[in-house]
């Protein structure tokens, strides 16, 4: 329920002053570092438009001419993923944080990739490493990210744990608190469940899934007043949501 991996502002597109051909980069070229720069905020562009092959092309010039740029490894290695090659993916992961150790919105990227090819433990080690950056100001989104994750694994003990600890620095963080809302409804202890989705609802504005996730809880709790109440709200304020549609045919 309510399962999803959030991404943080993934890079910074330098896109000022940019030019449009590859002949016009290479006529403003006054040595590599100016080139690849050039190159990579081309690549950024495309990716941006989603025209990945163009995209994959400016970057790995950009990397010819400057192999040890980061964010130009960060960039095409999401390009990859979405040319679904998971190899060059990969591989192009784990530049970037090998040239750019403290770049925390890379390492959640890669950790969140590794959760998508079932590499748990791996993602584990990614997620902690972004979280431990000090100037990281996002950790509660990674920390809830790794929960996610190992609720996939399945690792329930280790996902409670990262979603705790993303509560813990941010306690009005909504994604963790319906996060372990949907964890502790799903392993059977629905008074925890309800306590998290009331810290929830009065913090965050709801939605048809967190309307319908308090009706299961409710269900099982007994309290046919509370999925009443749940259930007409759904229907009310959510009338096309697919949850909305489920409650009708089921009745």
């Amino acid at each position: 329920m309510i399962e999803k991996l959030l991404r943080v502002s993934l890079f910074v597109l330098l896109l000022g002053g940019c030019v449009s051909t590859t002949s016009d980069v290479r006529q403003a070229e006054p040595d590599d570092a100016d080139a690849a720069r050039q190159y990579y905020q081309l690549g950024a562009r495309y990716y941006r438009n989603g025209s990945y092959e163009l995209a994959r092309a400016r970057l790995e010039l950009a990397i010819e001419f400057e192999p040890r740029m980061a964010i130009a490894h960060y960039t095409l290695a999401l390009t990859y993923e979405r040319l679904e090659n998971s190899r060059l993916a990969t591989q192009h992961y784990k530049q970037a944080v090998r040239y750019e150790p403290e770049n925390y919105d890379a390492r959640n990227a890669y950790a969140v990739f590794l959760c998508r090819q079932r590499e748990f433990a791996e993602a584990s080690i990614q997620f902690e490493k972004a979280v431990s950056v000090p100037e990281n100001d996002n950790a509660e989104i990674m920390l809830t990210n790794a929960g996610v994750c190992m609720s996939r694994k399945p690792d329930y003990e280790l996902a409670e744990k990262f979603f705790r600890e993303a509560i813990r620095r941010k306690p009005s963080y909504g994604e963790a608190l319906i996060q372990m809302s949907a964890l502790k409804h799903k392993t059977g202890n629905d008074l925890h469940a309800r306590a998290f989705l009331q810290r929830y609802v009065e913090r965050n504005d709801t939605s048809a899934a967190v309307l319908y996730l308090g009706i299961q809880i409710e269900e099982k709790l007994g309290d046919d007043r509370a999925v009443a109440e749940y259930r007409d709200e759904l229907l009310r304020d959510f009338p096309d949501s697919a949850e909305a549609r489920h409650l009708r045919d089921s009745g």
